[in-house]
């Protein structure tokens, strides 16, 4: 029994490193910092962002919603579907936008419906948040809000610098997810806000293989920045289903930070 119950954990670990690959759940918007209030857009695409590769259709967000001062408020019903330009194709995605008016933390997190990815014969799922500061004031960046699959930060996730180091914690269901692989991803194109899409060109060359950290015990993992930009964490087969429709299913956390120069 031991043995079977440790060979269905490997086959769903190779499943979940394989199929979510450099596929990364973006929720994009392009400033991490604000001064001032402002109307924030928020672009839901699915993509390969270091390879600038294709992108793939998107279906129907099962939950979008925001955080900010422990008040949580939906954004579902925000949400329009719109085609996103990849380099190579175009693919449905959704967006929205969302008044930033009070200073502190806006924590969007996203629960899309799980993907298909046919060369694999199994489903991905990515559990995706990003973080807004408006005016300096930090008001619970590192506060985890529940989601079966997460990632907290353990540094402000809107004031990174190149060439220091990102700490985040892999959480299932609230629990620290020991071991488990993070893979890394940076936006490797310009992104056209106004026109929904990528540029055709990447900034340079993607890395031959995926970069990848591993959590410890507590499920932590840290990352050394080299360079400024938008940068992407998935911890794989963390959340607590495997089997959608009755094929395998990836339920990864999905973070995304904005990195600067000091």
């Amino acid at each position: 029994m031991k043995h079977a119950v440790l060979s269905a954990c490997c086959a769903a670990a190779v499943f979940a490193a394989a199929s979510a690959q450099a596929h990364f759940q973006l929720l994009y918007t392009p400033d991490g910092i604000l001064e001032k209030p402002a109307e924030l857009d928020l672009k839901l695409v699915f993509a390969h962002p270091m390879e600038n590769g294709h992108v793939m259709d998107m279906g129907e967000p099962e939950d979008f919603f925001v955080v900010f001062r422990g008040e949580k408020t939906d954004l579902k019903g925000s949400l329009k579907p719109i085609t996103w330009k990849g380099a190579h194709n175009e693919a449905k995605a959704y967006q929205a936008s969302h008044k930033v008016t009070r200073n502190g933390d806006y924590i969007f997190a996203l629960t899309p419906a799980p993907y298909f990815e046919k060369s694999e014969d199994g489903y991905i799922q990515q559990f995706t948040k990003t973080y807004v500061n408006r005016g300096g004031m930090p008001t619970g960046w590192n506060e985890p809000l529940g989601l079966p699959a997460e990632i907290v930060p353990l540094n402000k996730p809107y004031q990174v610098f190149a060439g220091g180091t990102f700490t985040g914690q892999a959480l299932a269901e609230g629990q620290p997810a020991a071991g488990v692989e993070c893979e890394v991803e940076w936006i490797n194109t310009t992104v056209d806000v106004a026109n929904n899409a990528f540029g055709k060109q990447a900034l340079g060359d993607a890395p031959s293989t995926p970069i990848v950290a591993i959590a410890d015990a507590n499920g932590v993992f840290t990352f050394g920045l080299p360079k400024p930009g938008i940068w992407g964490f998935a911890c794989l087969g963390v959340g607590p289903k495997d089997e959608h429709e009755g094929k395998e299913l990836s339920q990864d956390a999905v973070l995304w930070i904005h990195v600067v120069q000091l």
